[in-house]
């Protein structure tokens, strides 16, 4: 009879996980780790209301996600990769009888950073795809040329609170009358050793 091995466990240990230095190096919360190696590149998903501390609509819905960058003792640091919207959110103003375009668009800032930006257009009517081509490329002109005018927290916090859309949103409804127009997901382009 073979006599059985209690596994070895490692301590674990709580770690802070911080905001960056834009966001006033807010604690985001904590992470457990049997060592701080292990925590690099993690992402940590934090909702825009829990760092603000307001809770609007928008707020409630938008996801911010951050990646671990470096691990200072017991002090997680992070960088801002992107966010997303909820599903539900989206579907609260998709509805029949409406066009619906999503676009993809990479922009490039002003400190030099790539970022997929991808956004929903919702019309007020059905439109042809004349119209459809039309108001694809007036969203990607605004889109490309706000982004050369910030940098990419400047352009996170222009998304974030909805003052890029309201932009874009101005623009389009010269093409067609709109419905609303989101900014569903962004990405900042990583590169891993």
């Amino acid at each position: 009879m073979a006599v059985r091995k209690k596994p070895t466990e490692k301590h674990k240990e709580w770690y802070k996980v911080l905001a960056p230095e834009k966001y006033d190096s807010k604690e985001l919360g904590e992470v457990v780790a049997s060592d701080g190696k292990l925590l690099m590149n993690r992402v940590i998903p934090v909702s825009l209301g829990d760092l603000t501390g307001k809770f609007s609509q928008s707020a409630l819905y938008t996801t911010l996600n951050f990646r671990v960058k470096e691990v200072l003792g017991k002090a997680v640091h992070t960088e801002l990769i992107g966010h997303s919207l909820a599903p539900s959110y989206m579907r609260t103003f998709i509805r029949r009888r409406r066009t619906v375009l999503h676009s993809v668009v990479d922009v490039n800032t002003k400190d030099e950073k790539e970022v997929r930006l991808k956004l929903v257009a919702v019309t007020r009517d059905k439109i042809s795809e004349t119209q459809r081509t039309n108001l694809r490329r007036a969203i990607e002109e605004e889109v490309l040329a706000a982004s050369k005018e910030f940098s990419y927290y400047e352009l996170m916090d222009e998304i974030m609170y909805g003052r890029l859309a309201t932009r874009v949103f101005n623009k389009a409804k010269v093409v067609t009358p709109m419905g609303r127009i989101e900014f569903r997901r962004s990405e900042l382009k990583e590169t891993f050793e």
